[in-house]
């Protein structure tokens, strides 16, 4: 692609103190690309993490199809389960199918007190879906008995409870009515067993118990509020979804995971975008500094291009000539860009914890954040595509100054000279 004498002058150019690589605005060009390049991949590598283990997370606990009805309760739900399973699309994909009871409560504990979602659900069931990472403290999921509760450890630790102690739930659902009006549902349990998932959400607000435990505790005696189904390829609903709509009687929705949290898979692909484009801008920025030093270049050594050209070097060599210069700054940045970026994406947790610790500031705080560590997702496919995007947006740089200097007329400046 470039000839021996191509390679040698543009390498020449681009070593030459007052305009070529040793310049001060070729060294910025240079750092703004590898700062720009490492940051995308930084910022990329941390959305794609937080897209992930949150999905994973809010996923992993409910199901990727959801099965509800409209009156609020499903009866007969077993048989309703064995009926799914027999469906061939249903029986092809699924991995698992659990009933659910939900509901909303305040949870109080020695003065203590905070809102809470109770979730009645089979132990084995619970067992075999807790997520990668999770851990449990206290009592074995498989072993918590009927009247027990599971909690989540920043909500047990809030409500200042240890394994063995009571916890009251109150709750508006299945009051019983009194001459005075409706009575809110009081009941005490003992926290067996602690989870921590390291998402706050779940963390500090959900306490799973029996099945059997929450249908006494909502009176909603062999019924349960959803059906979660659990698929091989959270990504393919469609199929399972449509055969389930197909298949149930009038009054059952049937809803997937993407409908579910629309707002919040929208929100974070839309914030991936922006990011992206925001970042860009400072590669783009280091591109024009190319600009600037080869146009610089090209007016400097206008003599020696005439020189050139009457020896009988072509225009088209000519333009390869400063193309060359001008892309190797952009190769050089993003090769360096790159292997920044993937270090301190690889570090980024320990990194932050130095930087908080540094500083003496809380740089993630849960609540705000949902997740207790700072996530990170490289794809080698994204790295390349980003270090590609620099290299072709310094090689678009080089055009015009690579023209300039093609369409130098060696008559003139030697006239001039």
């Amino acid at each position: 692609m470039f000839s021996k004498l191509e390679r040698k002058v543009a390498f020449r150019y681009l070593g030459a103190k007052k305009r070529g690589f040793g310049s001060v605005i070729s060294w910025v060009s240079l750092i703004g690309i590898m700062l720009g390049v490492g940051t995308l991949i930084v910022v990329m590598s941390v959305m794609g993490g937080f897209h992930d283990t949150l999905l994973s997370r809010i996923v992993g606990m409910n199901g990727h199809v959801v099965v509800y009805h409209q009156d609020g309760a499903i009866a007969d739900y077993d048989f309703l389960i064995d009926k799914m399973k027999q469906n061939k699309v249903v029986a092809a994909n699924a991995t698992g199918i659990v009933p659910i009871v939900e509901g909303q409560v305040m949870a109080t504990a020695g003065g203590y007190n905070t809102g809470a979602i109770i979730r009645g659900i089979r132990m084995s069931d619970l067992a075999a879906k807790t997520t990668t990472g999770t851990k449990i403290y206290g009592k074995p999921l498989d072993k918590i008995r009927d009247g027990e509760l599971v909690g989540g450890a920043s909500l047990t630790r809030a409500l200042r409870v240890g394994m063995g102690d009571m916890i009251s739930l109150v709750s508006a659902n299945g009051a019983t009515p009194t001459p005075f009006g409706s009575m809110p549902r009081i009941m005490a349990y003992p926290v067996m067993s602690s989870f921590f998932m390291g998402m706050y959400e779940y963390d500090s607000g959900y306490i799973f118990m029996p099945l059997e435990t929450a249908q006494k505790y909502l009176n909603i005696q062999d019924s349960v509020t959803h059906i979660d189904l659990f698929l091989r390829d959270p990504e393919d609903t469609t199929d399972v979804r449509d055969a389930l709509a197909n298949m149930l009687p009038t009054g059952f929705v049937v809803r997937d995971w993407r409908e579910l949290n629309r707002g919040f898979v929208g929100a974070l692909q839309v914030e991936s975008n922006v990011m992206f484009l925001i970042l860009l801008l400072i590669v783009i920025v280091a591109a024009f500094n190319i600009v600037s030093s080869l146009v610089m270049l090209v007016k400097d050594k206008s003599k020696d291009i005439a020189v050139l050209r009457t020896f009988g070097v072509s225009r088209r060599s000519m333009m390869k000539i400063f193309v060359l210069s001008g892309t190797s700054i952009g190769i050089l940045g993003a090769l360096f860009g790159t292997v920044l970026g993937v270090v301190i994406a690889i570090y980024i947790e320990p990194i932050r914890q130095f930087v908080q610790w540094a500083t003496g500031r809380d740089l993630f705080p849960a609540e705000l954040y949902y997740l207790s560590e700072l996530p990170s997702k490289l794809v080698p496919g994204e790295v390349i595509g980003i270090a590609l995007i620099a290299v072709l947006l310094a090689f678009l740089a080089t055009l015009y100054p690579a023209w300039k200097a093609a369409s130098t007329d060696p008559v003139d400046v030697l006239r001039n000279e």
